[in-house]
């Protein structure tokens, strides 16, 4: 602790921790031994109390809510947890700031792999000498953004002050343990060199005697015989303790916490899917607001005519519409910011379930609601001044007359004799008018296709996200377990225990290894590299594919094969040089020789020859891919714990279900999010589409009038603006797709984090979701528009202004 606050700032706190086995199954348990609950890493006590007395112990909230433990419970730990008593009382239950994310607590080698909740007793009754556990604060980083790359930058530099120390403090801590280890031995090197000395002089005693002589001397062999067993024990003890006096220190930060970095990497893909959707809904909102407070002005030619006429100036008339838009404006920024603030985020919240935190924190966004203002004024009071200043340039007799409409012109439709004479009159009819009016018709394409877009967008990211893990663990990974061994020497044992479960069918041999990779200057840290023992056979574990050719890759004799996230991040291609070191701190440069496809993690293969011609070495050995036949998760944990009880070799175990359940996890998280903007991309084309008809039935309401004199009847009536709004929505839909593609593409390619690849995928039925709910769109405004023209008044609309 003393050596750790020699940096500037830092503030140390010690505890005793180590993994253990207890509880009804037989659980993997964090436990922590407990002082107070004071200085760093607080419990927030969910129910109960913290432990006041040595046979007391608080649970984690989720060995509660999973396990199903209560209040007043025993819990028993196992033997080999070696504690100063095993059972105990549960008192409480807890959150803790280590563990965020409800899902997981993290990965150990003891039991299934998995880390199931954590516990707290009191320090006193763990068996540990010293601490085990450092927390070091820096009040300085406490208020930086923990997910920014300052932070990370800052930690880095902090850490990186701390090891130079810890290097010094190794050596002093060594010598420590020598000097305690020594001492606990010098009693008994006393008593063998006192017994020795004892021996000596029998000895020389003997030998001046002749009676008894023989019977003496076995006696002596004897006890020399014990004494020399007694010197090698010590000797084997203080050649263990030379060996285990060395501390290690495993270093870790917030990003190593279990779920973090998890939950760091959801709030990027919120904030990406954030970044981009409100973009596209503002532009749809602008060109309803722009649309209708331009024809709010226009349809109020004759008024600012008799104003002109009147004698009010141009700058009297044009403020009239202009703070009425700028009114409207406002009341609309205030209220949007308010819910879109305060209401919005809070109902995502709710809705984003599986961590630990339960009240949100809401700031205003005021950077984000002036951009929103700006642009808001410009679609309302910008829509306002566009038109009045075209209006009040016109004479007074002139806009109190109505606005003469568009003269019909031949269209390119008609060209096609052959098509166009099959054309019925009303069709005709309507195709003339689409071309008519062609700056509405683009409007109400853009609508359409903005909707369509947004909302398979929606569908696409749920569908992609969800696609990694369905691909990484259905087209890449084909093992369901790995097994680790403590020796390269006990794998053939290792595996002669594996494969004698029932659910066993094969396994093949690999090295493993934690690796830096660095090219162009820049650095990947905790890239997983696999050595196959059996390169052929190692392919039917991992199928490895080319990114360029989806082609097999097998592993060369030479060269590295590396997943697609390094070569994007790194830039590297087929033949550019890969600087790797290994966590032992063995450095080459290896030529890249395939990119391979993967979806989830930072992954490096090769074979045994292209490994030794680059280090110079073998690695060991030690490491089992198994492959099993369909394991439930109770028969998972069975698995786990016989082969860690049946084999003392058995280093570790992890299934690869815990990891897909890990990824599947990060898709149903986004799954609230991405309904959000569904159901809002969803109102705001139905808005749109409603407003644009009703905009289009306002200007041509004469022109509707005209036709109903003639004798069209209601439903023909109806028709001839919906077969135009049909037409638009079959091509408004179609580019929507184009769109709709497009912006999932570009939005998972924000979303993207640095260990993830979002395929895009948006699967069939959605296309049939969107259209479908285009089409009921469409179908609710014809029905409006349909009543809204059966009750016009035909006489009022033909009147003739003058």
């Amino acid at each position: 602790m003393k050596a750790a606050e020699k940096v500037k700032g830092a503030k140390a706190q010690s505890v005793k921790f180590k993994y253990v086995l207890g509880g009804q199954n037989k659980d993997a348990v964090a436990l922590y031994g407990y002082t107070n609950n004071r200085g760093l890493n607080q419990l927030e006590v969910t129910s109960g109390h913290l432990p006041r007395k040595n046979n007391e112990i608080i649970l984690d909230q989720r060995a509660q809510q999973q396990n199903h433990y209560k209040l007043g419970d025993t819990y028993t730990f196992k033997n080999q947890a070696h504690l100063k008593r095993q059972t105990y009382k549960i008192v409480g239950f807890a959150n803790s700031p280590l563990y965020i994310d409800n899902t997981t607590r993290g990965s150990t080698n003891i039991g299934t792999g998995q880390v199931a909740y954590f516990a707290y007793i009191r320090s006193s009754q763990m068996n540990l000498p010293t601490a085990t556990l450092l927390n070091v604060r820096f009040d300085s980083l406490a208020t930086k953004d923990p997910f920014s790359k300052a932070y990370r930058h800052a930690v880095n530099q902090k850490v990186n002050q701390l090891k130079p120390i810890f290097k010094e403090r190794k050596q002093q801590r060594q010598a420590e343990i020598l000097a305690e280890g020594n001492r606990k031995l010098s009693p008994a090197t006393e008593r063998l060199t006192a017994a020795q000395a004892k021996i000596t002089q029998a000895k020389q005693q003997l030998s001046k005697q002749s009676n008894g002589r023989l019977k003496t001397t076995a006696k002596l062999t004897a006890t020399q015989t014990k004494i020399n067993q007694q010197r090698a024990r010590l000797t084997a003890a203080k050649t263990q303790l030379a060996k285990s006096a060395t501390p290690t220190y495993t270093w870790s930060t917030r990003e190593d916490l279990a779920g973090f970095s998890a939950y760091g990497d959801s709030a990027d893909r919120i904030a990406a899917i954030a970044n981009v959707f409100p973009v596209f809904f503002f532009l749809l909102a602008a060109l309803i607001t722009f649309t209708t407070v331009t024809r709010m002005v226009e349809e109020a030619r004759m008024q600012i005519g008799t104003f002109k006429a009147l004698g009010f100036s141009n700058l009297a008339i044009a403020k009239n519409y202009v703070s009425y838009a700028f009114l409207a404006g406002i009341l609309g920024i205030a209220l949007g910011s308010f819910v879109g603030n305060q209401y919005l985020p809070r109902f995502v919240i709710s809705l984003y379930k599986g961590y630990i935190f339960t009240v949100p924190i809401i700031y205003y966004q005021w950077a984000q609601i002036l951009i929103a203002a700006i642009l808001s004024l410009i679609a309302t009071v910008g829509a306002a001044l566009y038109v009045i200043l075209r209006q009040v340039k016109e004479v007074p007799s002139s806009l109190m007359r109505p606005k003469a409409p568009k003269s019909a012109k031949k269209i390119w439709l008609e060209r096609f004799t052959w098509l166009w004479s099959k054309l019925h009159f009303y069709q005709k009819v309507s195709y003339r008018n689409l071309f008519r009016f062609k700056s509405r018709a683009f409007m109400t394409i853009l609508g359409i296709a903005g909707g369509t877009a947004l909302i398979l967008t929606g569908f696409g990211i749920s569908d992609s996200i969800g696609a990694s893990g369905h691909r990484q663990f259905s087209q890449v990974i084909n093992y369901q377990a790995v097994v680790q061994a403590n020796d390269p020497h006990h794998l053939n044992t290792v595996e002669k225990t594996v494969s004698q479960s029932p659910q066993y069918k094969s396994s093949t041999p690999v090295g493993t290894d934690v690796v830096k990779v660095k090219s162009h200057g820049d650095q990947l840290n905790d890239v997983t590299m696999y050595v196959a023992k059996n390169p052929h056979q190692f392919t039917n574990y991992v199928h490895l594919r080319s990114v360029q050719t989806n082609a097999k890759v097998t592993l060369p004799k030479s060269g590295i094969v590396i997943s697609e996230k390094i070569a994007n991040t790194l830039g590297l291609k087929p033949g550019s040089d890969l600087h790797v070191t290994t966590a032992n701190g063995h450095e080459a440069i290896i030529p890249v020789a395939k990119v391979v496809k993967n979806y989830i993690g930072h992954f490096m293969y090769l074979s045994p020859a292209a490994y030794e011609r680059a280090f110079k070495r073998s690695i060991p050995i030690e490491t089992l891919m198994v492959q099993l036949k369909k394991v439930t998760g109770k028969s998972q944990t069975n698995l786990s714990q016989k082969w860690l009880t049946d084999n003392s070799h058995v280093l570790g175990v992890s299934f690869t279900n815990d990891q897909r359940k890990t990824v599947n996890n990060m898709s149903n998280q986004m799954t609230p999010v991405v309904l959000i903007f569904i159901l809002l991309s969803g109102v705001l084309s139905f808005v749109v589409l409603y407003n644009l008809t009703n905009i289009n039935i306002s200007e041509r309401i004469r022109e509707l009038s005209t036709i109903k004199v003639l004798g069209f009847f209601d439903r023909e009536v109806t028709m001839y603006i919906a077969r135009e709004n049909i037409v638009l929505a079959i091509v408004g839909i179609i580019v929507g797709f184009g769109f709709g593609n497009l912006l999932t593409l570009y939005v998972l390619h924000q979303a993207e984090t640095a260990t993830v690849v979002f395929p895009l995928t948006i699967h069939f039925q959605w296309y049939i979701v969107a259209t479908l709910l285009m089409i009921l769109f469409n179908v609710i405004v014809i029905l409006v528009a349909h009543r809204h023209l059966k009750r016009v008044d035909m006489i009022e609309a033909l009147k003739s202004n003058e």
